[in-house]
C-alpha cells in the first residue's frame, strides 16, 4: 500500500496553477496489513483531477525561474548586450571584474552567467526526463490519456530549454532519456533540429485553452511561439535562413484570436500582471513562495527604497548605456515606462532624494546617480528584495514584430511597417508621431555606436558600415528592452560581433557562442570545447 501526500502552493488565485506548485509524492510501506484506511488516499483509490496531473510538471518548470534571478539568463542577454551596463560604484560592484567581462565579451570557461544557464537548462531537462520515464513506466497514478497529455506538454518544455541552450552554447548533448550515462556532445545543427523536431510533433497534441488554467503553463500557442523564435535565428543556429516557416507560425497565433496587444504598456509588467491578453507565457513569481526575482535589486540605488516605499534597500548597480537612452524618439512613451529618469522623490514627503542623469563616464567608476536605472517592472509598495511580478518570456507583441521582421527581410517592407506602426501607436500620444515607412525600417540605426569617452562623446567610432534593417532592430530595443532577449537580437542583425558600444569593443565571431563550463569539460571527457575558447 503506498500513501500519496500532496501539497499544493498558489499565487495570486486559488484555482490558478503556477510554476510554484511543489508536489511530495510519499511511498510508504504499511507494516500493519490489517489496518483499516479511514483519513489516507492510496494509490487503488486515488483518481487524480486536473491540478493534480499539473502538479507532476511543478519541477519541470521551477527551474525557469533562474531568468529574472542572480546571474541568470537575464545577465546574459543584458550585460552582454548594448543596453545594460554594470560599472564599479562607490558601494562595489567590481565582482572580481564579472561584469567588466560580460561588458567586453571576455569571459572564459569560468564565468558563470553562461554557466548558470548550462545547469539550470539541465536541471530542467534532466526533472523533465524523470517524471517522463515515471509516466511511460507507470509509476505514477494517471491515466494513459493523461499520462499522454502530460508527455506532450513536458516535450514542449523540454523544446524551449533546448532553446535556449541552442541560442546560448551551441554544441551541447541532447538527452531524452532518464538515465546516468556519460552524454554524448551534438552538433548546433543537431540541437536545432532536435528542438525542431520535438516542437512540431508535440505543437497539435497541446491544449488551445487560454485561461487561468493554463496561465505559466506552455499551450499550443507558446510553443508554437518557441518554434517562430528558433526560426527566425535559424540563419546564426544553422546558416539557412527559414523566413516563411516563421512567419506561417506567427500567422496561425494571429489568426487565432487568442492575444491582443495591451491598450497599456506598462500594464505588461505590473505585479498583477497574470490578466494582460498579451501575455502568451509567464513565468510566474510571488515573493513568498517563488521569490527568485531579485533583477530590481541590482537595478535600483539604495535610496530608492524610499522612493518605492520598500521594505528592502537595494544595491545600486546596473544601469543604462546612454547611447540606447539617446536613440529613443520624443514623445516615445516607453522611454520613462522603461527607466528612471532625472528627479527621485520620497514617496511620502515629494523630497528630491537624487536626481539620475543619462551620463556614465566610465565602467571602471560610476556615481550612483550616473546613468538611468530600470523600472520597467512594476516595485509594488513594500516591495523587498524579492518581487511578485510574472516574467512575460513571450508576449504577443513578439509575435507581431516577428511577422513584420519576416515581412521586411523578404522584400515586403510596407507590410512590415503597417505592423511596427500598429505596435508603436500605444507609445505615442500623436498617432502621426507613431507611424513608421518600409523605407525607414530598411535604414541605418539611430543608435550612435562606438566607444565612449569620460565626457560622454564618442571617442573611437569603430565599425561604422551601415546596419541592414538597423532602424527595426532599434524598435526591437525600443519595445523589449530587460524582457532578456537584446544579446539574441543583436547576433541576428550582425551587431553583437561587430560594433562598439560604450567601453566595448568587437572581440570576434566566436562570442556569438558561450564557451562550455570548465567543471562541465573535466567530468565529461566527450565534451568539446565551443571554437575560439
Amino acid at each position: 500500500m503506498k500513501t500519496i501526500f500532496k501539497h499544493i502552493v498558489l499565487k495570486k488565485s486559488s484555482t490558478m496553477p503556477v510554476l510554484g506548485l511543489f508536489v511530495f509524492l510519499s511511498f510508504l510501506a504499511c507494516t500493519n496489513l490489517e489496518e483499516e484506511v479511514f483519513s489516507e488516499i492510496t494509490e487503488d483509490s486515488f483518481v487524480p483531477a486536473d491540478e493534480d496531473i499539473v502538479a507532476l510538471t511543478a519541477s519541470a518548470y521551477t527551474p525557469l525561474r533562474y531568468i529574472m534571478s542572480w546571474q541568470g539568463l537575464f545577465d546574459v542577454q543584458e550585460e552582454s548586450g548594448d543596453t545594460f551596463i554594470t560599472p564599479t560604484r562607490p558601494n562595489g560592484w567590481d565582482d572580481g571584474g564579472t561584469y567588466k567581462r560580460m561588458h567586453f565579451h571576455t569571459w572564459d570557461e569560468t564565468q558563470y552567467q553562461p554557466r548558470n544557464t548550462w545547469l539550470t537548462c539541465f536541471r530542467g531537462v534532466n526533472n523533465i526526463n524523470r517524471v517522463i520515464s515515471q509516466l511511460e513506466s507507470g509509476s505514477l497514478p494517471v491515466t494513459q490519456e493523461q499520462a499522454a497529455t502530460v508527455i506532450s506538454e513536458l516535450r514542449a518544455l523540454r523544446g524551449l530549454y533546448y532553446s535556449i541552450l541552442l541560442d546560448t552554447h551551441g554544441n551541447v548533448p541532447i538527452l531524452k532519456d532518464f538515465s546516468d550515462e556519460i552524454p554524448q556532445q551534438s552538433t548546433r545543427q543537431e540541437v536545432y533540429d532536435f528542438v525542431v523536431s520535438e516542437l512540431t510533433e508535440v505543437i497539435p497534441d497541446l491544449s488551445e485553452t487560454v485561461d487561468a488554467t493554463t496561465y505559466g503553463r506552455l499551450t499550443k500557442y507558446a510553443a508554437m511561439q518557441i518554434l517562430a523564435r528558433v526560426y527566425l535565428n535559424a540563419e546564426v543556429y544553422t546558416g539557412t535562413a527559414k523566413w516563411a516557416e516563421c512567419l506561417a507560425l506567427c500567422n496561425q497565433i494571429i489568426d487565432s484570436g487568442a492575444y491582443e496587444l495591451d491598450t497599456d504598456y506598462g500594464a505588461i509588467f505590473t505585479t498583477e500582471n497574470q490578466n494582460s491578453p498579451e501575455i502568451v507565457f509567464a513565468i510566474p513569481y510571488d515573493q513568498i513562495y517563488a521569490g527568485e526575482w531579485n533583477q530590481h535589486m541590482k537595478m535600483l540605488l539604495p535610496s530608492h527604497r524610499d522612493v518605492f516605499k520598500m521594505q528592502s534597500q537595494p544595491w545600486g548597480g546596473s544601469s543604462a548605456n546612454p547611447q540606447i537612452i539617446n536613440s529613443y524618439e520624443s514623445g516615445d512613451k516607453r522611454l520613462e515606462e522603461t527607466w528612471l529618469v532625472g528627479d527621485q522623490k520620497n514617496a511620502d514627503t515629494g523630497e528630491t532624494l537624487f536626481t539620475l542623469v543619462n551620463f556614465m563616464p566610465s565602467i571602471y567608476f560610476c556615481e550612483f546617480e550616473e546613468g538611468l536605472r530600470c523600472h520597467k517592472y512594476d516595485i509594488a509598495p513594500g516591495s523587498n528584495s524579492r518581487l511578485s511580478n510574472d516574467f512575460p518570456m513571450f508576449r504577443y507583441t513578439d509575435v507581431l514584430m516577428m511577422k513584420a521582421e519576416t515581412l521586411l527581410r523578404t522584400n515586403r517592407a510596407d507590410e512590415a511597417a503597417l505592423i511596427v506602426s500598429n505596435v508603436r501607436s500605444r507609445a505615442f500620444d500623436n498617432v502621426a508621431d507613431a507611424i513608421v515607412t518600409g523605407a525607414e525600417l530598411m535604414g541605418d540605426t539611430t543608435v550612435e555606436y562606438g566607444v565612449l569617452g569620460e565626457d560622454g562623446s564618442v571617442t573611437d567610432a569603430g565599425d561604422t558600415t551601415p546596419i541592414i534593417y538597423g532602424r527595426f532592430l532599434d524598435e526591437l530595443a525600443w519595445e523589449f528592452t530587460a524582457e532578456a532577449r537584446r544579446r539574441t537580437d543583436m547576433i541576428r542583425f550582425g551587431v553583437y560581433q561587430t560594433k562598439s558600444w560604450y567601453n566595448h569593443t568587437p572581440r570576434g565571431n566566436h562570442t556569438t557562442l558561450f564557451p562550455i563550463g570548465l567543471e562541465e569539460l573535466n567530468t565529461n571527457p566527450n565534451l568539446k570545447q565551443n571554437t575560439g575558447y
